[in-house]
């Protein structure tokens, strides 16, 4: 394996700093006067793209205040036709003018032979799909020149084809690449619910040592028939049972780098704070019984 940039070289400081919330248009000009107490910012990359436009000056009006991490939603790391170089050449050249703390990405596939699926779907956990995935992974940890983080996805259906569960595939992944976990605390709630399987023995398999950031949101609620789904649609607050299983997650993972995502019916800049320092009251509550029982 490459010698790699690490996750974050900043990594001690970053858990330190707080909880993060994820950089929105609307909040642009709120953030840059009001200068809000959070550890972070996230920005989506493709966001950002036009190097020299308008959203780009903004970001790095903003770099110049917070910490920022780039989490990316174009790069298709599940598709078998490959990583487009086009695509990865704006990340590279996103990436070393922002200099990010975390460079992530999602676990799903979105287009297949040169048509795009305005979607993040979910794999078969297979061994095929392993393969197509961590070349894919590695293709651009190796343009970057970097770890990235990739996180675990939200599911609505579930695979016959399945030949390992989800946690062992993430394992996987990260074992064959060398990259970090993203860890999505909310997509886990969500595909529990939806596939009926035991959320804290999802967390038990995963290896700690791969998990880099921990992202919470919160999901909709539709009715099919008789039962309710469960989306991961990022338009609501942190549900109770979400924020239940992050502290469960914390025990598990010790304190790890957290990041509120509400990207649709997106509130006032103060109620997105308040749930990131939400998160590092439960943190610090969390690090200290931990402390206190060693």
């Amino acid at each position: 394996m490459q010698n790699f940039k690490p996750l974050s070289p900043d990594m001690p400081e970053l858990v330190k700093a707080g909880s993060g919330i994820g950089l929105r248009e609307v909040h642009y000009e709120d953030i840059l006067l009001q200068k809000p107490a959070v550890g972070f910012l996230e920005a989506h990359s493709e966001n950002f793209f036009r190097v020299g436009g308008i959203p780009f000056q903004y970001l790095m009006k903003c770099r110049e205040q917070y910490p920022v991490s780039l989490h990316g939603v174009g790069l298709s790391l599940g598709s078998a036709d490959g990583v487009r170089d086009a695509h990865l050449d704006k990340l590279k050249a996103l990436v070393d003018h922002v200099a990010p703390v975390f460079v992530s990405e999602h676990i799903s596939w979105s287009g297949i032979g040169g048509i795009a699926v305005p979607d993040l779907l979910p794999l078969p956990m297979t061994n095929e799909a392993l393969a197509v995935v961590t070349a894919n992974i590695q293709k651009v940890q190796d343009r970057l020149q970097r770890r990235i983080l990739v996180e675990n996805p939200s599911s609505y259906l579930s695979f016959k084809e399945r030949e390992m569960p989800e946690p062992a595939f993430l394992a996987e992944v990260a074992r064959h690449t060398g990259c970090g976990l993203l860890l999505d605390i909310n997509n886990i709630h969500v595909s529990a619910h939806n596939l009926g399987f035991d959320a804290a023995e999802y967390l038990r398999q995963i290896p700690k040592e791969a998990v880099g950031e921990i992202h919470l949101a919160g999901y909709q609620v539709n009715r099919v028939g008789t039962h309710d789904v469960f989306i991961d649609a990022h338009n609501h607050a942190v549900y109770d049972a979400v924020w239940d299983l992050y502290a469960t997650a914390l025990n598990m993972l010790g304190d790890v780098p957290t990041l509120i995502e509400w990207d649709s019916d997106i509130p006032a800049l103060d109620v997105l704070v308040a749930e990131a320092h939400k998160a590092d009251v439960i943190r610090t509550r969390t690090t200290q019984k931990n402390s206190h029982a060693a």
